[in-house]
């Protein structure tokens, strides 16, 4: 992953893991595409693969990966590519990236089990195959270490998703496809001119991208600094996605099939953030602390109108989409905070959001086909008829708007308790969108499934949804009672970035992490 000049490097892993991580979903991928007799078992195959790949990368982090050095760059592989302009294909991962690979690695299979049934052999081989390579590229992306390896793969990540949208999803899939290619052509299109800038005022030498070489050796203006912060900021805001370059999203996730919708919101928008963290502030902390303000106001301006948004959808894919535009909001006021305590708040939040909305994608889904809509007025009364997929939207629901014991409170109420040691105004703003968040769940919830006994006959969550749902349900309360070994991956990272950045008058520490969390759960 994209480090930090301090983050120094620990010894070499027993294998290069990486890379065999992104051969082996690449490989699953092309070969599911490649081989014909693979179509009539595409579907247990991509699911082989999948829990393969999972399976490899937890052994590999029991293995190699030092939790107590979490904030340093591990995994670490680097191979010459193009040295004469410096570019390196270098992976390495510290503790923000490894929770990310773990939640791509996961939500994966948990898709692929979701979708299992949804089309003919031939169709679902393609749709799972795209899916295997959009894995490779996801991976590759959150442990990139060259900056212009990490370009390359941000502009890549496009390619699958354009097609799993614009073949497999809705009625207006095409022109969703369109929309989204062209918001995210823009913002490579403005990051492109921050990797130039990298290079021309970099170190230069035969790893000139690579982000350990760049930070803190760029010989460059105020104003210059600034430009090529908003180059890549811009990219990441409109990934992430922040107001008011969001407007690709709900009309994306509405055409997009849940299953790739989930991939979308639960994994991939969190580039965004990630890139904040992970290249925003290490490369340019001056520029981000001057301009730190502004973005918590849009910050803040995302999670209003992105709960107003949602309490006014019908359309429930649409509804999970600006509740996710809400909920990156806070994510993006932790990391502009200048707080270590918000920081981690934000980086826990991440992974949180992504549990959470996949179970609001999935089980949306769920319901669609047996409702045939995903209209909230089409509906009523539906616990009659499938508790399941009530008491299933119910969960997902709470976690995601931080209910106490579910995977979204901890993270929620750490960037809110750090931002209000250094910004007590923006922080008391931002709350307001817990209470805004209560409205958006429950309010469809009651109109989803309360009232009279609907006149229908549909079977509730079979055996394979169950599954789907029991997993997502269990990561949403093992982090919410008990998120510490994932705090114990990402708390270095956010001591290392946190400090980059200053807003206002922090005059005062963060408090302990730990101690902010056992207040929290005693309120």
């Amino acid at each position: 992953m994209l480090m930090t000049q301090a983050m120094a490097t620990v010894g070499a892993p027993s294998a290069p893991w990486l890379t065999i991580l992104i051969l082996l979903a690449l490989a699953g991928g092309v070969t599911l595409w490649l081989v014909k007799p693979l179509q009539s078992v595409a579907r247990p195959f991509a699911l082989g693969v999948s829990v393969i790949i999972a399976a490899v990368y937890f052994a590999a982090l029991g293995m190699d990966f030092s939790v107590g050095a979490a904030g340093s760059v591990q995994f670490a592989e680097t191979y010459a590519w193009i040295p004469q302009i410096g570019v390196s294909l270098a992976w390495g991962i510290n503790g923000m990236g490894a929770v990310m690979i773990a939640l791509a690695v996961i939500l994966v299979p948990v898709v692929i089990g979701a979708e299992w049934e949804d089309r003919e052999d031939s169709d679902i081989a393609s749709y799972f195959a795209w899916i295997l390579v959009l894995e490779a590229i996801m991976i590759g992306l959150f442990a990139a270490r060259d900056i212009f390896v990490f370009y390359i793969l941000f502009e890549a990540m496009i390619i699958p998703m354009y097609f799993l949208i614009g073949r497999y999803g809705g009625e207006k899939r095409k022109r969703a496809a369109m929309k989204f290619l062209l918001y995210s052509l823009a913002g490579g299109l403005i990051m492109l001119a921050g990797v130039i800038g990298v290079f021309v005022y970099g170190p230069g030498g035969e790893q000139a991208f690579m982000i350990d070489n760049i930070a803190g050796n760029l010989v460059v203006t105020e104003t210059a600094q600034l430009w090529m912060f908003l180059s890549f900021f811009i990219a990441f805001a409109i990934k992430a996605p922040m107001f008011p370059v969001h407007t690709w999203l709900p009309d994306t996730t509405e055409q997009a099939t849940p299953g790739t919708s989930t991939l979308l919101v639960g994994v991939l928008d969190k580039l965004g953030t990630f890139g904040m963290i992970a290249i925003c502030l290490p490369l340019f902390p001056d520029a981000a602390t001057k301009v730190a303000p502004a973005i918590m106001f849009f910050a803040l301006i995302s999670i209003i109108w992105g709960a107003f948004m949602a309490i006014n959808s019908d359309n429930l894919l649409r509804l999970v989409a600006y509740t996710s535009v809400s909920h990156f909001g806070f994510i993006v006021i932790g990391i502009f905070s200048g707080s270590q305590l918000a920081m981690t708040g934000s980086i826990l939040y991440m992974v949180a959001h992504g549990v959470g909305t996949a179970g609001l994608f999935l089980v949306v889904g769920f319901l669609e086909k047996r409702g045939g809509s995903y209209l909230i007025s089409s509906y009523g009364g539906w616990q009659r008829v499938t508790p399941l997929i009530a008491g299933s939207f119910m969960i997902a629901g709470l976690a995601t708007i931080a209910l106490p014991g579910l995977s979204g409170f901890i993270p929620e109420y750490l960037v809110l308790m750090g931002t209000y040691k250094v910004s007590p105004g923006i922080a008391m703003v931002a709350a307001t969108g817990v209470v805004l968040a209560a409205l958006y769940i429950l309010l469809p919830y009651q109109r989803l499934f309360t009232g009279p006994k609907p006149d229908t006959t549909v079977s509730d969550l079979g055996g394979r949804e169950k599954t789907v749902m029991g997993v997502l349900i269990a990561a949403m309360v093992a982090l919410g009672f008990y998120p510490a070994p994932v705090l114990d991956y990402v708390t270095p990272v956010a001591e290392e970035t946190a400090i980059l950045i200053t807003v206002a008058d922090d005059t005062a520490a963060a408090a302990d992490v730990e101690t902010a969390i056992v207040e929290g759960s005693s309120k």
